[in-house]
């Protein structure tokens, strides 16, 4: 008995080398177009859609090349052309050229690029597939465009696999070394002060030191009382880009790139500091992930021409073909069609992207020495095509009839996702929807958003239905029990019925869903469609990030200054802000852990947002600090929760305290029957109501993690500062603190995780860990003394 039905069989014997290899063309298509999306935004369909694509890709042509060659093994079916076979041969370097990718991907993750030496031996062996194919179909009509096929699907796959090669950190961080420096030449110098000694000549060796930083001449034009232009925005991004790519190797940088650096923004406005981050995090994601690096050189290019020339001219060679619709099958001319037709339209479009890519702006035209040097006219347009990829901020009203700018560049135009993403601890237990800031408009709710809503929706229904048949079950059984102990009957018969469908079945059930959410992880990821949300970048707060850490880097003359600045997590705001006791607030930082401190800031911070009165009546200059404070504090809840890894260097034992801290909330709320109110405010007044005369620890001891009344106790605190006194108010405070604690995280976090970050639409943190570097505020700058060198000097000093 056959399973498959021989009608349906011969269906997919016939049709399985050109489904492969039309799949293979589709997935072609989707990377190149969808690749550079993932930049700009973090939504996870889009990450799945490229998931599979970038594996079934690589997977279809393979299989499509063994089939091909099978293919040519076999007896040709009766009834069909005579060189049709030959035909199929055609496919396979097409197939090679697929294997070669898009130039907007070539890995998916980091981790991709460490596997260059698989790439290589996939380059050899399907060429070497593929060359079989061809021999098996020797003497072939068609060899002349097979030919130019081959040269340009090797040429597409050597790509690949150079780009991976080069982006491996490895040899990344070889390319970026230095040549050995020895230093001066000890032996011969000592050798040379002996001999004078032993000639009585006065003799010295003097270490001659670096010129101080004031005294050097600019290595780099620095503005001044001028705007830069967008060209000038990517010429200075792609420069900064060339210096600092080291961070990602942790390679050390001398005190001269730092005080380059540092003077440099020192003079920038904010938003022009915002924009050349921005630049230099696009040029190190086309150099980690796609072949704009390889492609922007001149072997690079060459080689380019070189491939779509062989293309080209591969068409015109089979278009010219005579008698085709004789030789060959008439749907396989199609196919072939198809795929030259395409492909070069694909060819015609990674083009056109590289074309219009900052990198190639940035080399177009070079920086000038001079910033008040009169532009060319090729700088002039090159400065109007980049102004429709300029950062847009557009204003938006937010609550208490306030409004604020926030970024708003195009999905098409922007470079990262603009998106600060928030996490909120007490939203989370209560199953309460958190609102944000930014009123969004019908116009702003996406399709995606939209759907989101009506899923949670959906889901909070079927909770309430589950919570009412557990109720309702609750009642059942105390009844059936109570039956079942007057009557023997209900006890033999009703009794055993009920254990079986009410309590049985649903616990296995109850089991087998453990199972498979431990596995695939549903219920994390449900919550984090549900409980996460979402804030456009403003301008006051990427200004106030920015003043905060240039005014840091003030003090940061030496590295050991700047490590310990880089390092602080709260306490230097502390002490920089004018309050009375600061040790009332200091021992909540100072004798933490980091994960142990943020938890506690931001368990206070939500209470303080929860129980503040009047929030409209506030200045605008409170308000500020309020939002900003209380969209850091989700933020960093965010980072550490829902993106573990990005804090893996400082989250130490953060996953244990919140769930102890989660399960002490849980049994409170509970207890206090508000656990179903999803009423924030209401469980932040009866937290802060707590008693809290004895620390927490004295009752508890150490055993539970959990810090909520310890938050409790750091809200009350927060709340004696008055905002009408001399002294700083609570959010002036906390605003400072959130600075000082995404800054730690920032600095703290792995440069590869940072890199990483880029693929998925990229983070705030991203860019605080740039512009820390910008500033100084880093531990790779570790070179203080500089190029200093020795000289024997004869004769008296002085002489």
């Amino acid at each position: 008995m056959r399973v498959i039905p021989l009608k349906i069989k011969n269906i997919l014997d016939k049709w399985n080398i050109r489904g492969l290899v039309i799949l293979s063309l589709v997935f072609q298509t989707l990377l190149i177009f969808l690749a550079p999306l993932r930049k700009r935004t973090s939504k996870k369909v889009l990450a799945a859609v490229l998931w599979i694509s970038y594996l079934l890709a690589d997977w279809t042509a393979n299989y499509a090349v063994a089939q091909i060659t099978k293919n040519q093994g076999k007896q040709p079916e009766p009834g069909d052309p005579p060189k049709n076979k030959k035909l199929l041969a055609l496919w396979a370097p097409f197939l090679l050229l697929h294997l070669g990718g898009p130039d907007t991907i070539t890995a998916l993750a980091l981790e991709d690029n460490a596997l260059w030496q698989r790439h290589l031996f996939g380059l050899v062996s399907q060429a070497l597939a593929g060359a079989y194919a061809v021999v098996q179909s020797l003497e072939n009509v068609l060899w002349p465009p097979i030919l130019l096929l081959f040269i340009t699907g090797t040429i597409k796959y050597v790509e690949r696999t150079r780009s991976l090669y080069a982006a491996s950190l490895d040899k990344f961080k070889d390319r970026m070394l230095q040549p050995p420096d020895t230093g001066p030449n000890y032996a011969k110098l000592m050798e040379e002060y002996a001999s004078k000694k032993a000639s009585n000549l006065p003799t010295d060796i003097v270490l001659i030191d670096e010129p101080d930083k004031h005294e050097r001449p600019p290595r780099l034009a620095i503005p001044k009382n001028k705007e830069l232009t967008y060209l000038e925005t990517i010429q200075y991004g792609f420069k900064f880009f060339n210096t600092f790519k080291g961070l990602v190797v942790d390679l050390i940088f001398s005190f001269r790139e730092r005080d380059e650096s540092r003077d440099f923004f020192n003079v920038l406005e904010p938003g022009e500091a915002l924009g050349i981050i921005e630049a230099e995090l696009g040029f190190l994601y086309e150099s980690m992930y796609t072949k704009t690096a390889i492609l922007h050189t001149i072997v690079g290019t060459v080689f380019r021409f070189i491939a779509f020339g062989s293309l080209l001219s591969s068409f015109f060679v089979f278009h010219h073909r005579p008698l085709k619709s004789v030789e060959f099958h008439g749907a396989d001319v199609v196919i072939t069609y198809t795929l030259f037709i395409v492909g070069i339209a694909l060819d015609v479009a990674s083009m056109v992207i590289f074309l219009f890519s900052d990198w190639t702006f940035a080399v177009l035209s070079e920086l000038k020495d001079d910033p008040e040097e009169p532009k060319s006219s090729i700088d002039s347009l090159l400065n109007w095509f980049l102004s429709f990829r300029k950062p847009r901020w557009k204003k938006k009203k937010c609550r208490g009839n306030r409004s604020h700018e926030v970024l708003a560049t195009g999905f098409l135009s922007r470079r990262w996702s603009g998106t600060i993403y928030g996490f909120n601890f007490i939203g989370y237990c209560l199953k309460a929807k958190v609102s944000g800031f930014h009123r969004k408009t019908m116009h702003d709710v996406s399709v995606w958003e939209s759907i989101l809503w009506m899923f949670d929706w959906v889901i909070r229904r079927i909770q309430t239905v589950l919570g009412w048949i557990k109720n309702a079950n609750t009642l059942l059984r105390t009844a059936i029990r109570r039956w079942s102990k007057k009557n023997p009957m209900i006890r033999y018969s009703v009794y055993p019925l009920y254990l079986v469908f009410f309590s049985l079945i649903p616990m296995v059930f109850g089991v087998l869903w453990s199972y498979i959410d431990r596995i695939f992880s549903v219920k994390a990821f449900l919550d984090e469609i549900r409980f996460i949300t979402s804030e456009p970048l403003s301008k006051n707060q990427w200004e106030f990030i920015f003043k905060e850490l240039k005014h840091k880097s003030n003090f940061a003359e030496t590295p050991e200054v700047a490590k310990k600045v880089s390092s602080a997590r709260g306490e230097w705001a502390l002490r920089d802000t004018n309050l009375a006791e600061p040790d009332n607030l200091m021992r909540y930082i100072e004798n933490v852990d980091y994960d142990q401190s943020l938890l506690l800031w931001h368990i206070a911070t939500e209470l303080c947002f929860q129980t503040e009165e009047d929030k409209e009546k506030l200045s605008e200059e409170i308000y500020d600090d309020l939002e900003f404070s209380k969209i850091i504090s989700d933020y960093m809840m965010y980072l550490l929760i829902m993106r573990p890894k990005l804090m893996s260097e400082v989250a130490g034992i953060g996953t244990i305290r919140f769930r102890d801290t989660l399960a002490e909330a849980d049994r409170f709320f509970e207890g206090m029957h508000i656990n179903n109110s999803r009423n924030m405010k209401l469980a932040s007044e009866t937290v802060i109501s707590v008693d809290n005369n004895i620390e927490p620890m004295l009752v508890k001891g150490d055993r539970s993690k959990s810090v909520l009344f310890d938050a409790s106790i750091l809200a009350k605190e927060l709340g004696k500062l008055k905002k009408d006194s001399n002294e700083d108010g609570k959010w002036k405070v906390l605003s400072k603190v959130w600075v000082e604690l995404l800054s730690y995280a920032a600095s703290h976090c792995e440069a590869t995780q940072h890199v990483a970050q880029l693929s998925r639409g990229g983070e705030l943190l991203n860019f605080v860990w740039l512009l820390m570097a910008h500033f100084g505020l880093a531990d790779q700058f570790q070179i203080n003394k500089g190029d200093a060198r020795a000289k024997l000097v004869v004769g008296e000093p002085g002489e």
